[in-house]
């Protein structure tokens, strides 16, 4: 089954410094019928005013993974970690028995855009810990090309806690990949540029998602070219 979500039926809220869209309950949104989907908890999207952002807060029990996709994106925690992150970079952070973090735009000219996923560990109590990996973005042209996993294969790919893989990919106009998973997990496909077609009927746009279940062989094409993210899940 392939249930789509499209870009307007996000939850918007502007704070002026901040410009949000939320895919699942997050903060003064609720909807008991949208907690999760799987593991994942949380998807925000969100545009950040120049020298603006989250001031230090408390996490816990949450796998938090930032891809950001234009500007900069400046990380601290309590436990010493620094580092900024641009396109081409991941952070991911494993909150489990609790830590404190800030994520501000550094830049006094530039908005930055990201997505903020939160993911349900494997199992709770873990040490927390940060990690900044980065990848070739050439490696996303008509492939998916995993940038964080629970088994990575390389240096380029974040480790999180949980039985998960994100890809991301830009596939050229009139292009068609596949992705094959085990037959009872699901796909979470999020639109970041473009259109793209699923097995040939479902077309999504820019910022519309898809939920998927019951269907491990998956087709992906584009008339126009996408850039987008896919997640496998258990």
């Amino acid at each position: 089954m392939i249930k789509v979500y499209p870009a307007e039926s996000r939850y918007h809220a502007d704070y002026g410094w901040l410009k949000t869209y939320h895919s699942f309950s997050f903060g003064e949104y609720y909807d008991p019928n949208n907690i999760q989907f799987g593991p994942l908890r949380v998807l925000n999207d969100d545009f950040v005013a120049p020298l603006r952002g989250f001031g230090a807060h408390p996490h816990q029990e949450m796998e938090i993974v930032s891809i950001v996709l234009k500007g900069h994106l400046k990380h601290e925690d309590s436990a010493g970690h620094t580092a900024t992150t641009t396109f081409g970079g991941v952070q991911r952070m494993s909150a489990g028995t609790g830590i404190i973090h800030s994520e501000v735009n550094p830049s006094a000219t530039e908005e930055v855009n990201f997505l903020q996923l939160w993911f349900l560990p494997e199992v709770n109590g873990l040490t927390p810990s940060y990690e900044r990996t980065t990848f070739d973005v050439a490696k996303m042209k008509n492939a998916l090309l995993p940038i964080v996993a629970n088994r990575p294969s390389s240096r380029e790919i974040a480790h999180i806690h949980q039985d998960l893989t994100i890809y991301l990919s830009d596939l050229e106009a009139g292009k068609e990949i596949t992705f094959t998973q085990p037959e009872g997990r699901r796909i979470f496909l999020f639109v970041i540029e473009g259109e793209l077609t699923l097995n040939g009927k479902t077309t999504l746009h820019r910022r519309d998602s898809a939920r998927i279940t019951e269907i491990p062989t998956l087709g992906i094409a584009s008339k126009q070219g996408t850039r987008f993210m896919l997640i496998d899940l258990p």
